[in-house]
Formats: C-alpha cells, sequence, structure tokens
C-alpha cells in the first residue's frame, strides 16, 4: 500500500497522468462541439478577409476550451502539491490573472478593441503576477555586459517581456496548427527543465498545457469541426509561455545539472524564438515600407511558406522542426561564453527562419502559382488580352468578372501581378470594372453568382 501511494505521488506519475487527463477532458467531454454549436448558433464566427487565409467561417472562441480544460485539470491536482501558502497563492494570482486574459480575449474577438486598451489591460494581468509573486527577471549574467538588476528596473524589464512574449504568440495564430505546436514545444522543454530541477507545480503546469493544447489541436485540425484559438486563447498561451520562461531562468542553479544555468537566458530565446523572430522580422520590415509597425498584413513567415506552395500542415512542421533545431543546437553549445552563445543562436535561426525569403525559391514559388491557376485564368492576365479591347461578348466579359473575382477570393490575382507581369497596368481591370458597372446598372435580378 505504501508503494502503491508512493508511486501516485511521484512527480513522473503525476506528470503523465495530468496531461493525459487534460486531453481527455478536452477530447471527450464535448467542450468544444459546444462551443463550436454555440459560436454558429450565435453567429460568433470569425469572418474570412483579405489577410486571413481561411475562406469560411469559423468559429474563433477555442480559447475558452482551452481555459477550461487547462484550469480544472490543474485545480483538480492541487491536492498532490506542496500545499503551502505561497504554493496557493502563486496557483490563484495566476489563474487570475488568465480570467483577465480571457474575458479580454473574448472581447476582442467579439468587438474588436483598441491596442491601447488591450495593452492596459494585458499590464495588469501581468503586474498582478510579477508584484504578487515576485516572478521577474533578477540578473542577465553577463549577457550584452548587464549583471543583476536593481528591483524596479527588473519589475519593468519582467512586465516588458511577459507583454512582448503575449503579443508575438499572439502574431503567429495565422494557419492551423502553428500556434499550439510551437506552444507544445516550448512547455515541453520547459517542463523538461522543471522536472529535472523537481519542481512540482511548474512541472505539472507544462504537462496540463501540453495536454490541453493536444486536444485543441484535434479541432483545430478538423475539417467538419474546426475551430481556432482565438484572441482569448492566443493571449492566455502567450502568458503561460512567458510564465513558464521566466520561471525557468529563475532554476535554482544547485538543482540544474544537465545544462549551464548561466546561460539559460540563451535557451530561453532558442525555445522562443520563432514568435520572437516572427515579430522583430515583421516589424523591420513594415517599419522599411514606411508602415505602422502595428498594422497587420500577411508578411509573416508562414505566409511565405503558403506561397511557396506548403499546406497549413506542412508550414507547421516546417516551423516546429526549424524551432527544434535550434533548441537543440542550443542546447549543446550551452557551455559556449554567454554573449558568443547568444551569437551562435542567433546566426542558426536566421539562417532556419529566413531560408524560405531566400531567392532560390523564387522559381518554385513561380512554377506553384502557374500549376495553381488554371490556363484560362493565366490568360485573363497575358500581355494580349491586356492589350486587347473589352470583350464585345457580354458572356465572355460575364466570365472575365468572375474569374477576376474567383481569383481575388484564393489571392493569387496580386501574385500573378507581380511573378508572370511586371509591367502590369491596371487599365485593363479598371476597363472591366468600368464595364460591370455599368451593366449592373442596367440590368435588374439575382447577381449572387457573380
Amino acid at each position: 500500500m505504501d508503494s502503491i501511494q508512493e508511486m501516485v505521488y511521484s512527480l513522473p506519475f503525476l506528470t503523465v497522468t495530468s496531461a493525459i487527463l487534460a486531453y481527455v477532458m478536452a477530447t471527450r467531454l464535448n467542450l468544444y462541439p459546444v462551443i463550436i454549436y454555440v459560436s454558429k448558433t450565435k453567429k460568433l464566427m470569425d469572418e474570412p478577409e483579405k489577410r486571413r487565409v481561411h475562406t469560411n467561417k469559423v468559429p474563433n472562441l477555442g480559447g475558452m476550451g482551452l481555459f477550461i480544460t487547462f484550469s480544472l485539470t490543474l485545480l483538480l491536482f492541487v491536492p498532490f502539491l506542496n500545499n503551502t501558502v505561497t504554493d496557493l497563492s502563486n496557483l490563484l494570482s495566476l489563474l487570475s490573472a488568465t480570467i483577465i486574459l480571457l474575458f479580454l480575449g473574448v472581447k476582442d474577438d467579439l468587438v474588436l478593441m483598441t491596442p491601447k486598451k488591450k495593452l492596459v489591460i494585458q499590464l495588469i494581468a501581468v503586474s498582478m503576477v510579477c508584484v504578487l509573486q515576485e516572478v521577474r527577471i533578477t540578473d542577465f549574467h553577463g549577457l550584452l555586459g548587464i549583471g543583476e538588476l536593481p528591483y524596479f528596473g527588473s519589475i519593468l524589464f519582467t512586465i516588458f517581456v511577459f507583454v512582448l512574449v503575449i503579443n508575438s504568440v499572439n502574431l503567429i495564430d495565422g494557419i492551423d496548427g502553428l500556434l499550439a505546436s510551437i506552444s507544445i514545444l516550448a512547455s515541453l522543454a520547459f517542463g523538461i527543465a522543471f522536472f529535472m530541477a523537481n519542481d512540482f507545480m511548474m512541472t505539472l503546469l507544462s504537462a496540463v498545457l501540453i495536454g490541453s493544447l493536444l486536444g485543441f489541436l484535434k479541432y483545430n485540425f478538423s475539417k467538419d469541426r474546426k475551430i481556432f484559438m482565438g484572441e482569448c486563447g492566443s493571449l492566455i498561451v502567450g502568458f503561460l509561455l512567458a510564465y513558464q520562461g521566466i520561471k525557468f531562468l529563475n532554476i535554482n542553479p544547485e538543482n540544474v545539472q544537465f545544462y549551464n544555468s548561466s546561460n539559460s537566458s540563451i535557451l530561453l530565446l532558442a525555445i522562443l524564438s520563432y514568435p520572437m523572430f516572427d515579430l522583430l522580422r515583421v516589424f523591420v520590415v513594415r517599419m522599411m515600407q514606411k508602415k505602422s509597425p502595428f498594422v497587420a498584413d500577411k508578411n509573416h513567415i508562414h505566409h511565405r511558406l503558403l506561397r511557396l506552395g506548403l499546406n497549413h500542415k506542412q508550414a507547421t512542421f516546417l516551423l516546429f522542426m526549424s524551432n527544434l533545431t535550434l533548441i537543440v543546437i542550443t542546447f549543446f553549445t550551452n557551455d559556449l561564453q554567454i554573449n558568443l552563445s547568444l551569437i551562435v543562436a542567433v546566426c542558426f535561426g536566421s539562417l532556419l527562419y529566413l531560408l524560405p525569403f531566400l531567392g532560390v525559391f523564387e522559381e518554385f514559388e513561380e512554377k506553384e502559382i502557374g500549376a495553381e491557376v488554371p490556363k484560362t485564368e493565366r490568360n485573363l492576365f497575358s500581355n494580349n488580352n491586356l492589350n486587347s479591347k473589352v470583350p464585345s461578348s457580354e458572356n465572355e466579359v460575364e466570365e472575365s468578372i468572375v474569374k477576376l473575382i474567383n481569383l481575388e477570393k484564393s489571392n493569387k490575382v496580386k501574385s500573378i501581378f507581380e511573378t508572370q507581369n511586371k509591367n502590369l497596368t491596371s487599365k485593363r481591370v479598371q476597363e472591366i470594372e468600368n464595364w460591370s458597372s455599368k451593366k449592373k446598372s442596367s440590368v435588374s435580378g439575382d447577381t449572387s453568382k457573380i
């Protein structure tokens, strides 16, 4: 009996059990089907628009299911913790912060909020954890010549890191499975470190989050019961990743044997490298184009992979493996001097994540575009067509308009213009649009097919 009780209370058993239980709750309790049904009934759907990659309305409140699964599973394992005042207060402040972010995300999913209001609420949620739990970054260990931080400097920098990670994670939620997969990888890396350091609460937190995300992935990849995480999910996941990351930095060095704890900040950068690198890259590109860095576009790395012809699962897998590769490289170079280790991580990370943008892929991209668009549609934009007059046949013009609309919906017009007709002007398109408007004004009836 004592041996069974000892096994039940052991960290390996609790870790595996908590992850499995979270997955089972997500997939067997009909949480997501209920959310999908309510979303469709109340028309709470993510609408297709220019910068989206999906073409159909999809429920986008999957974060509610994720939060329920995560919080309930974690609370079920409270009796197995040390149950000290510190542990319980930390858990309470953590769940309070996630609830605040949940309501923020739900409101933003239903009624778009201004960036300033979102930032203020994020700061409130993050400050609760930083102040109440003393979760903060205290020492750079010589990184960039910086050592120990003063108290208020530590608080401010930690809040900045929290907000930065939350929003960078939010930005990669652009294709099916990407955010959840990258978050599973990060939580797995953090969880291993917490497990080796014998940190019960943080190990369980990582395991429960992994199980919850795996359950969400089942529906995110589904064809008939698809659901998006939405802002309410991405904000929570980003917060929990930042929380794990800072806790990872504060692991007692005496409990760390399999890596150099002084270089843990470099490992942290590698673990969260994809969302952080993608955020930095799009901000730089937007500013170089003299645009606001906060204006959304389709210039993320995953968008580039889709334009190269990969589907959502292929793009997600490639970015997952790129992130994993960088973590492995950084781990095996962890004994280097901290600034040298940073240089190695930055160089390899840049190579891995910028590879899709190299010129070697331009020819492939053009072939993919040509293969995807039917010949008749490509001919619509040929130089001969552009130089010709507006077709006299009404049927011919109607077909051209339909093709133009369909191409625009599939986001291939811009690509065709850029790759096949560098000297293309808008004259031809304008002529067709003018003809179309005249026809619409003179003809009544059902035009929904156009």
